[in-house]
């Protein structure tokens, strides 16, 4: 980031600014209108905690992007490796006349995820193509064609990840058909499910449904979230992912953890499968993998990674010199700066004051999350029902004073909350002062 972007919330214009209002209009007119924004304001700067726009608005960032820029925007590190990195190529194609930095981002995968045993990786652009190739991946090792997903997931927007993802509107309404051979297992949803199951029986209930509906000898992979991310920042309950792993092993099934969202510090852990020890035979990572640039990869038991033909697997911009430069300045930093630790810090403070606001609100009906992802889910009061209106409500109030939120949930009743692991502790109590208030003027 700017050595001179000053780490303060600050509204010199109506939100939107006149700026921005004038550069919507011209989104309105040259880009498609399925590409929607959260909010109506153009960034020209970023870092640490805020997100500065062209109206001169400065505001407290609890977004990262979704979730990509963990380490920070513009993180130092990672300025000063794409700097050197594109004076040097912007690119030859891996597949063409390789080069060190791809495969030094795959040793670094293979000695930071979850397990000891022989990994290799491979590297792709976004976590809907790592997604889809872990899946090739697993059906090539397999020689089974069925996978299995859950309640509530959310693996992309490709036809593959479509047909994997859970929610219809906005992700997969009006696209299909879509990839056969997806099916879908209840998760472990300890807010909804009844108190009595707890994490092996919510596994036993899952693995019931897949033996019926699919059967071991049809499936290739079982593909989940740890914690789930546009679902609603669902935390299965304890034990919940360990079963499944062991049932995946018994049965000579795949079991591939979707870190796209969890990885890379944002849980407190470096991945959340570690939170419980599991080790996942095929991991899937992005987002906060290369500090803003696009990258993706799959990381895995080596004979499994192997198992597909040579050129079986790959892709033009797979593993781009800039995004691998990128990727191991921010696993450096991830390392020299403590930012595990620093999100644990974080998890500390968030949940702390939000349960606080739970016990004074009896609209918050659950708050849940690790590390730096964090959420509340709001309902109406005295049941469980989801209150969408509510979360939007909220939102847009935090917006218009200065912080970025998001929702999410399959019922949209979500707020979560993903700040970047460089903000400060000012600026994050400042934030959630603002929510305080959100909340406060919605009862109104």
């Amino acid at each position: 980031m700017s050595a001179t972007l000053e780490q303060r919330r600050h509204l010199a214009t109506e939100i939107p600014g006149p700026r921005s209002r004038e550069l919507m209009a011209r989104k309105s007119a040259a880009v498609a209108q399925g590409i929607g924004t959260t909010m109506p304001v153009f960034a020209v700067e970023a870092g640490g905690g805020i997100v500065k726009d062209v109206d001169g608005n400065s505001f407290i960032d609890l977004g990262s992007g979704i979730a990509v820029t963990t380490v920070g925007n513009s993180a130092p590190r990672v300025v000063e490796a794409v700097r050197e990195q594109v004076e040097a190529f912007t690119h030859t194609c891996f597949m063409v006349t390789p080069y060190e930095g791809y495969v030094a981002v795959a040793e670094a995968l293979n000695r930071l995820t979850p397990g000891d045993h022989d990994k290799k990786s491979a590297l792709f652009n976004s976590g809907a193509e790592a997604v889809e190739n872990a899946i090739k991946i697993a059906r090539a090792h397999t020689k089974k064609q069925a996978v299995v997903v859950f309640d509530h997931a959310y693996h992309g927007r490709t036809n593959l990840t479509m047909a994997m993802t859970a929610k219809s509107m906005p992700y997969k309404s009006g696209f299909g058909p879509f990839a056969p051979e997806v099916y879908r297992a209840p998760l472990s949803y300890p807010f909804r499910d009844d108190k009595q199951v707890d994490g092996q029986a919510a596994a036993r209930r899952a693995i019931d449904v897949i033996e019926k509906q699919v059967g071991s000898g049809n499936l290739a992979a079982v593909v989940i979230e740890p914690i789930q991310g546009e679902g609603g920042f669902i935390v299965p309950a304890d034990g919940f992912l360990p079963a499944l792993a062991e049932w995946c092993t018994a049965n000579g099934v795949v079991f591939i953890a979707d870190e796209v969202q969890t990885g890379f510090a944002r849980t407190g852990d470096l991945f959340a499968c570690d939170h419980e020890g599991v080790v996942p035979d095929l991991i899937v990572t992005a987002k906060g993998i290369a500090g803003g640039l696009p990258l993706s990869a799959v990381t895995g038991r080596a004979e499994i990674m192997d198992a597909s033909h040579v050129s079986g697997l790959g892709g033009t911009y797979g593993g781009n010199p800039l995004a691998c430069a990128a990727a191991l300045a921010t696993i450096e930093t991830i390392e020299a700066e403590g930012l595990v630790e620093r999100a644990r810090e974080v998890q500390h403070l968030m949940l702390d004051r939000l349960h606080r606001l739970q016990a004074d609100d009896s609209r918050i009906g659950d708050v849940r999350g690790r590390g730096a992802m964090i959420a509340v889910e709001l309902v109406r009061p005295g049941t469980t029902d989801p209150d969408p209106e509510l979360a939007r409500a909220v939102a847009a109030s935090a917006h218009q004073a200065g912080v970025i939120v998001l929702t999410c949930g399959t019922y949209g009743n979500v707020l979560r909350f993903l700040p970047p692991l460089a903000i400060g502790d000012e600026l994050l109590v400042e934030a959630l002062d603002i929510l305080t208030t959100a909340f406060q003027e919605a009862t109104a």
